[in-house]
This record gives C-alpha cells, sequence and structure tokens, in this order.
C-alpha cells in the first residue's frame, strides 16, 4: 500500500466544503471504494500526488492530454502569452489562428465559435439545431455523456452509472421530454423514432465512439445509417467529439470513419488541455448564431489568450507530427493485446476499456453487465503500483505520445500479476 496520509487529510478537508469533496463526481472514487490521490505535479506520462506517490498516468486529464503532461509547446506557448494578459471579453488574432487551424484539420467545420467547456459547446449545439431546424426533439443514445445538459441528462453514462443515479433530480420533466434515448449501435431505433417522430426531431447527437460508458466503437454502417436518415428526414447530425477530436485522428472521429456531420463539438484537447472548446459545422448553420443571425450564445471568457494559445501549440504540433498517431496507436495496441479470459477489451486508436465482461460491449446494456467489484479490485490493485486509470469501469483510459515503451511493458506485467493471482 502507498503512503496517503496527506491526501486523506485533504479529502477530509474538502468534504467540509465541497459536495463529496470534489469538483466533479467521479474524482471522489464512489464506484472503487477509498480515498482519491490528490495530484500536486505531472511530466510525461507521470503524475505524482501530494505524498510523493508516482503514477503512470492513463486518464490524461479525461483525453486532451495527448502530448503528455507538461509537453514544451504548449509550456513554452503559455510562458510567452502569460505576461500579456489573460483575459480581455475583446477578438484577439489567436482566436481567428485556432478557429483556422481547426476548420482546416476538419472540413466539416466550416465556422467555429470558441467556449469554454465541452457542456457549453453541446448545449450551444443543441440550441443552434432547434433554432435552424424549427424543431424541438433530440435523439441522443444511453450510455453517451455530452456533458450536464439539462435536456441530454437522461441515460447519460459515466459518471451518472457510476453513482448509481439514472436520471438526475433538478430537470424539469418538460425538458427531458425533448430527448429520446435509444440503444448505441441500433439502426432499427433511430428508423424506429424517426418513424414515429420524424417532422419534431431537430437532430441525432452521438459519441462517434462512447467514451462514457467505456470505451465503445460503432458498428459497421451505424453512422452511415445516422447521416442517411438524418438527411432523409431534414434533422442534423451532431458528432460529439470532445473526447475523439483530435485524438482518434487530427481530423477527429469524422476523419476515421469518413463521416461529414452538420455540427461538431469539440473539447479541451483544442486548448492543449487548458479550459477551451468549440462547436461548429456547416456555414450556413453557423450563420444563424448571434450576432450573425437570432440565436444567442456568448461568454466573456470565450477565446480566452491562455487556452487560446495553448491550443495553437498543440494542433500545430499534431500537424507536424503525424508520428503521434502512429506511436500512440501502436502503444494502446500493446497494452490491449491478449487480454485474459473473462475481460473484454475495447479499443479505438489511442482510447481503450478493460471490461470485466466476458461477452462483446456494444451498448449500455452489454456494458452494465460488467463485474463493477471485480474491476474495483483490479483498480486499486495497479493504483498501489503505481498505475492511474479511470476510477470507474464506465470510463475510457488514454495513452499519450509520453507514455514509453516501457511504461506500457510494465502496466502489462503488472495487470498480469493481478490475473495471475484470483
Amino acid at each position: 500500500m502507498k503512503k496517503r496520509s496527506k491526501s486523506e487529510a485533504l479529502f477530509a478537508r474538502a468534504q467540509k466544503r465541497i459536495p463529496g469533496g470534489v469538483n466533479s463526481p467521479v474524482r471522489a472514487f464512489r464506484s472503487v471504494g477509498g480515498t482519491p490521490p490528490f495530484i500536486e505535479r505531472g511530466l510525461g506520462s507521470r503524475i505524482w500526488d501530494v505524498d510523493g506517490n508516482e503514477f503512470v498516468d492513463y486518464v490524461c486529464s479525461w483525453g486532451p492530454l495527448i502530448l503528455g503532461h507538461c509537453p514544451p509547446p504548449v509550456v513554452e506557448a503559455l510562458r510567452e502569452v502569460i505576461e500579456t494578459g489573460t483575459s480581455f471579453g475583446a477578438p484577439t488574432e489567436r482566436e481567428v489562428e485556432l478557429a483556422e487551424e481547426i476548420a482546416s484539420a476538419v472540413p466539416s467545420m466550416e465556422m467555429v465559435r470558441l467556449v469554454n467547456s465541452g457542456t457549453e459547446a453541446t448545449m450551444s449545439a443543441l440550441r443552434v439545431a432547434r433554432g435552424f431546424t424549427g424543431r424541438d426533439l433530440t435523439i441522443k443514445f444511453e450510455g453517451c455523456y455530452h456533458g450536464h445538459v439539462d435536456s441530454l441528462l437522461v441515460k447519460a453514462g459515466s459518471g451518472m452509472a457510476t453513482l448509481g443515479i439514472s436520471d438526475t433530480a433538478g430537470v424539469p420533466e418538460s425538458f427531458a421530454r425533448t430527448t429520446l434515448a435509444l440503444p448505441y449501435n441500433s439502426i432499427a431505433a433511430v428508423e424506429k423514432a424517426f418513424a414515429e417522430y420524424g417532422d419534431k426531431i431537430a437532430a441525432v447527437i452521438v459519441e462517434p465512439v462512447v467514451g462514457n460508458m467505456g470505451c465503445v466503437p460503432p458498428i459497421p454502417g451505424f453512422l452511415e445509417a445516422l447521416r442517411t436518415l438524418t438527411e432523409k428526414r431534414g434533422a442534423l447530425l451532431i458528432f460529439d467529439e470532445v473526447m475523439t477530436g483530435f485524438r482518434l485522428a487530427l481530423g477527429g472521429a469524422q476523419e476515421l470513419f469518413g463521416i461529414r456531420p452538420d455540427l461538431s463539438t469539440f473539447g479541451k484537447i483544442i486548448g492543449g488541455g487548458l479550459p477551451l472548446a468549440a462547436y461548429g459545422g456547416r456555414a450556413d448553420i453557423m450563420a444563424r448564431v448571434a450576432p450573425s443571425g437570432p440565436i444567442y450564445q456568448a461568454g466573456t471568457l470565450s477565446g480566452n489568450p491562455l487556452a487560446v494559445s495553448a491550443g495553437l501549440a498543440m494542433v500545430r504540433y499534431l500537424k507536424a507530427h503525424p508520428e503521434v498517431y502512429q506511436q500512440i496507436e501502436a502503444r494502446t495496441a500493446q497494452l490491449c493485446a491478449n487480454p485474459p479470459d473473462g475481460i473484454t477489451v475495447n479499443r479505438v486508436g489511442s482510447m481503450f476499456t478493460f471490461f470485466f465482461n466476458n461477452q462483446p460491449v456494444t451498448d449500455w446494456e452489454t456494458a452494465a453487465k460488467s463485474d463493477r467489484a471485480a474491476f474495483g479490485r483490479f483498480f486499486h490493485f495497479m493504483l498501489d503500483r503505481g498505475v492511474y486509470l479511470a476510477p470507474s469501469q464506465f470510463e475510457a483510459g488514454f495513452v499519450s505520445f509520453a507514455h514509453s515503451a516501457e511504461d506500457i511493458r510494465r502496466t502489462v506485467e503488472t495487470a498480469r500479476q493481478f490475473f495471475a493471482a484470483i
């Protein structure tokens, strides 16, 4: 067991002033038990907690740290900009440059609006879809999480599943009724919904590769069917690429699968790990956003110099170094190779999940059959030996460019020790 005295003391203090002792629920370790380590610093593939324990980090701030912790290009960009100001609430040249870089990497993003979080991006994209189509209903998929937007907290995966919450308190029933929650990977369910509600559906929003019930890829033809059905029925297709964007490929999952959505949302990776997000898509749709059009959305910190500068450094590095994607996919494949009996491993690129489940995991129903108690034992075995995984069976893991071959070898060997002992 690693020493945890400082983390335990901090957690006790935190619970007196912060709900549950954390500022985002999954950090509380409720599904795996124990005290969360309070992180002091990170560098490359490693993080250190306040007790001095070192961990190989496969959370990577929930995905955006594709270059690892404190990558030199991002750190240097922040050093340069910090002396010029942190926020102006006014336009800057870097905002234009980042929008141009995003549009260049993701052709469907003809116009881009920068915001501050993935939740803000999906909330705004849905408002735009409703405003553009004049319709009210949204199709989402069970187990997909699109931020804590009121109308989308219906069967919302990861954090809520981890805590055993099906739907959240505080959301008016009238909001929830605007959302149709369907099984992920079920083309038949989507066809049935369009047959019944077709002229009322504004949008279908989907994680093209789910990261919020664990990593769950689309079955062949699923994304293509969503594209065909939405085009046929006059609804918009929204790709939530908060996890997948710039991680699975420079152009995100839509590049990987060859699907062009109408709108897309991106998260912290476009800010180099700092609070930054974006939504955007077809120019004729985005032209309806204020001040060009009647659909209102605003934010004082949107496009702030710190996050934008870090994002520019990150995106430009990825464009200049395609070997990043080759290396992280190869390392993740090594990490996920040869799972033991009773374990299902899902992987797409550098996203992965070890499901304690002896059947294929293709949707929330199959993911929910995983042995959460067994995962909890595995999680703590790995944590005690210096491997930091997401503290929930229903979260994806991530490999960064900073993870070395030795990191992967050590992690695989540690996991084998666990399975050999059971």
